[in-house]
């Protein structure tokens, strides 16, 4: 026990992180570490709301189960068992240093842990025995958010049913960690409100409430929800993370549901979900979904696409809303006994109109097709202090298989190395799956992929993986069985106010050349450095990127930002950026992102040659209360318009003001 306070005392002063910054702060590591795959747009927007979600109701990390930790994405299976095993021996932890002496963790893993947690002893509170109980103990929030163009888009004229503002109301209600209700309404820019094809309000509503740990019942969600099973061969209507997460995950089984509190209005479902503990490590969960959602139809009024992005701005837009309905009901077996886990999920879909996309281009041929689709499968996992396993074996209603396994090995708690393999058959058909993939569906891809992660020194981490991906059936741009490459390097040197980060990315996609003859490589090389200082009251982060592509022919970009954060008052925030872009073309185009309101994921892609400003001012004049506003600028220098068609901007500028209210109590 001497030894332990010894050395815990000697890492305080090696390692002092203020638990108030980081818990403001949490936005700059998490974009480090995940905001990295920019195109992969609506994703990133749900990875962003749940760790939004999470900072906003911290987990109590004396109290945290399993299952509350393994929602952190950056903890791997052999973190969440360090951590459970640390607590279970010397809690309560009551402070972030405290971190430091859990086998494994590395300081970059305890600084982004340190945003989601809380310490300390846990406040006692009585059960859910009363509404009054509840209400005296319960928490409300409620944020107003808003958006104003400066400026007006070619669809403001009269193609745009509704006005330009954009704006969104949240309300939710929390009771610990086991109760939680609350809803959404959003409205992007150019739908009605309280008008026409939105005369209840706002374009897009989501409600929901959520029970947890009541006796045998784990979870239970009524309203809109998100689920995944396994490793989302069968169903994963939630995030999906990409391949430097992925390396930090090392391939969790995440079996779950999840309450539906974003703006984003594709992939939820609605209905009821629930999980059951059933006793001696069994567990079952059922879900059941009934939901109207908008599709391109053919002229036969068969399903041509179903989009995945959806506006009601245009009158050939709002035709397209809630046009067809889907049914969706499903369910979920596990059984843990010690270190293995072993599951089993069924799936079933129906549409009200058949499915029917344009398979007379090569490329489609496979694409899902039909009014049903049954998907079931088997899901294994194995956790040990320095090896874990899983994997997922999923078949359709036609007998065409998908299955992922992925293994992970740590050499002294300094070296994790990570292998996983998938095969995807061109033919296997889900509405639903969705996992790591190269290719951007569970179909027609082969791959593997390898990655290390290396503690060089207390404060030097190393990071890199190379995939491989192979598919057997011609994709967009490529009329013949293809291949692609992908690989990253990535240096992290953390000190007591200091981070300094380097990555480096190539990318080689096999595409068609000119006409069509054979396949060419797409050669895609990106490049950052960044540095930050940090003080308690103020911040200064620098940071450049720089991109060369090759395909048909050469395109190269760079980009300077720099973001000084500063804090002189306990109530004020201020935050100011700027930077500087020169790209030759879209093909070097260069995604930076900007810190922006809370639930808010902005991270906009820059082309051509200009300057992008913002300033970002949050005031807190109580515990209570939150203002803030956040205004930004972007300035071309070599053209007179933004954008194209309806959204676009005849100025060679475009200017924004963003304002939102938060009221807690």
């Amino acid at each position: 026990m001497g030894l332990r306070i010894i050395a815990f005392l000697l890492f305080l002063f090696l390692f002092h992180v203020d638990s108030t910054v980081a818990q403001e702060d949490w936005e700059d590591d998490v974009e480090d570490e995940y905001m990295d795959d920019a195109e992969e747009a609506s994703d990133q927007e749900l990875i962003w709301d749940m760790f939004s979600d999470i900072a906003e109701n911290p987990i109590d990390i004396n109290e945290a189960t399993r299952e509350d930790l393994s929602q952190l994405p950056f903890l791997s299976p052999q973190d969440v068992e360090a951590i459970i095993d640390y607590t279970h021996h010397y809690k309560p932890i009551l402070s972030i240093g405290e971190l430091g002496m859990i086998e494994g963790l590395d300081m970059k893993k305890q600084r982004m842990l340190a945003h989601f947690i809380i310490f300390g002893e846990k406040e006692k509170k009585d059960t859910l025995a009363s509404l009054a109980n509840i209400m005296k103990y319960g928490k409300h929030k409620v944020i107003l958010t808003g958006k104003i163009p400066t400026y007006k888009r070619r669809g403001d004229d009269g193609a745009y049913q509704g006005d330009p503002l954009k704006h969104n109301i949240r309300y939710d209600f929390t009771f610990t960690d086991k109760l939680r209700v609350g809803f959404v309404g959003a409205k992007n820019h150019g739908e009605p409100f309280f008008k026409g094809c939105n005369g209840k309000g706002y374009d897009f509503y989501s409600f929901y409430a959520s029970l947890k740990n009541l006796g045998i019942l784990k979870h239970l969600v009524v309203g809109r929800y998100r689920v995944r099973f396994g490793m989302g061969l069968v169903i994963n209507s939630d995030f999906l993370l990409g391949k430097s997460a992925q390396l930090m995950s090392s391939g969790k089984i995440q079996n779950r549901f999840r309450v539906h509190s974003s703006i984003n209005s594709s992939r939820y479902l609605q209905g009821a979900a629930t999980t059951l503990s059933l006793g001696k490590g069994f567990e079952v969960s059922m879900f059941g979904s009934y939901r109207y959602l908008d599709a391109t139809l053919n002229s036969d009024g068969t399903i041509s696409s179903i989009p995945k992005s959806v506006y009601h701005r245009t009158q050939t837009e709002i035709n397209k809303k809630n046009n067809t309905s889907q049914t969706t009901f499903g369910g979920h077996l596990s059984w843990k006994y010690k270190k293995w886990y072993a599951g089993a999920s069924v799936v079933h879909t129906s549409l009200s109109r058949e499915l029917k996309p344009n398979t007379e281009v090569v490329y489609r041929r496979y694409y899902p097709a039909g009014k049903t689709f049954t998907n079931a499968g088997v899901d294994y996992g194995y956790k040990h202090s320095k090896f874990s396993a899983a994997g997922e074996f999923a078949v359709d209603k036609s007998g065409n298989i998908a299955t992922i396994n992925t293994v992970s090995y740590t050499v002294d708690y300094e070296l994790m190395l990570t292998a996983q393999q998938r095969f995807y058959s061109k033919k296997y058909q889900s509405l639903f799956a969705q996992s790591f993939c190269d290719g951007g569906s569970v179909q027609n891809e082969s791959g593997v992929y390898v990655g290390a992660s290396w503690r060089a020194f207390s404060n030097m981490i190393f990071t890199a993986y190379v995939d491989y991906a192979y598919f057997a059936w011609p994709k967009y741009q490529a009329a013949q069985s293809s291949h692609s490459w992908d690989a990253m390097l990535q240096a992290d040197y953390l000190l007591e106010k200091w981070k300094f980060s380097g990555r480096y990315r190539i990318r080689l996609r096999e595409k068609d050349n000119s006409d069509k003859s054979e396949l060419i490589y797409q050669n895609d090389h990106k490049a950052r450095l960044s540095a930050e200082y940090s003080e308690k009251w103020w911040s200064n982060k620098l940071q450049g990127d720089f991109v060369y592509s090759y395909y048909k022919e050469r395109s190269r970009g760079w980009m300077i930002n720099d973001n000084i954060s500063v804090s002189p008052l306990k109530w004020l925030k201020v935050t100011g950026a700027f930077g500087y872009f020169n790209t030759n073309s879209y093909d070097s185009r260069i995604y930076s992102y900007e810190k922006s309101l809370l639930y808010n994921l902005y991270i906009p892609a820059f082309y051509g040659k200009g300057i992008r400003y913002s300033l970002f001012v949050r005031v807190d004049p109580s515990k209570s209360f939150s203002a803030t506003v956040r205004c930004a600028t972007t300035k071309y220098f070599d053209r007179d318009h933004i954008g194209s068609g309806y959204q676009q901007i005849n100025s060679s500028h475009q200017t924004d003001l963003e304002l939102q209210l938060s009221y807690k109590f």
